[in-house]
């Protein structure tokens, strides 16, 4: 019989519930890779309500249903953002999402890793990525910056060698169009895809504090296929 979804009340109850029913699939001869003694994990998006549901936010949703599903402290205003602190899979992890404008975001990054003395190594940063289909889920690290002006900023703050999770929102056919695209809310049609793409996000994301990329990006695909 098919599984049941559990019914919530909430929008984080509700990706609270499908990050922690989604089954884990146990795959062998995987490579772990070196972690840092501590990561920043940054969520890019514009502050304010008004901006909250652009999909150029996705960002920030990605760090807010991770730090919900993993049990993070309390939001703490620093290093121009604001900031929780936990751990995923024993591996400590500093959520950051910029205060700045999406344009200024470097500073932000640029203030949390000098403080802890760390290096590009350390950061993960999520976006949103018009060349992606929506709600797919692609991990690389440096490359090109695709346009995105958050991560411009980073990169004049401390070059292109760092890790991007990379959440496609579709392009919409015409150049003309992006901007309304990119600033513009999800759909309501689209709001199924988006609490699933961000639930299994958050529930797979001890692969991703392991350094473990490929297997990350296959657990995402396999939790939303379920």
């Amino acid at each position: 019989m098919p599984r049941r979804r559990p019914r919530v009340s909430t929008a984080a109850d509700r990706f609270r519930a499908i990050a922690r029913s989604t089954p884990t699939v146990v795959v062998r001869g995987w490579r772990r890779t070196y972690t840092p003694r501590m990561q920043i994990w940054t969520g890019l998006g514009n502050p304010g309500p008004q901006y909250a549901m652009h999909r150029h936010n996705v960002g920030f949703m990605a760090a807010d249903v991770i730090a919900d599903v993993h049990g993070f402290g309390p939001v703490q205003k620093r290093f121009s953002g604001w900031v929780q602190e936990g751990r995923i899979g024993g591996e400590k992890v500093l959520l950051l999402k910029p205060a700045t404008w999406m344009n200024e975001s470097g500073r932000a990054v640029g203030e949390a890793l000098g403080f802890y003395k760390l290096g590009p190594e350390a950061l993960t940063v999520f976006h949103d990525e018009l060349d992606l289909a929506p709600f797919k889920v692609k991990v690389r690290t440096g490359g090109g910056l695709a346009g995105h002006n958050g991560l411009r900023s980073i990169d004049r703050h401390l070059g292109p060698e760092f890790r991007r999770v990379r959440i496609g929102i579709g392009h919409p056919g015409h150049k003309d169009r992006v901007t309304g695209h990119v600033l513009g809310n999800y759909a309501r049609a689209e709001m199924d895809d988006l609490t699933a793409t961000l639930a299994a996000l958050a529930s797979a994301a001890e692969w991703l504090a392991k350094g473990e990329d490929v297997r990350f990006m296959s657990e995402v695909a396999l939790r939303l296929q379920a």
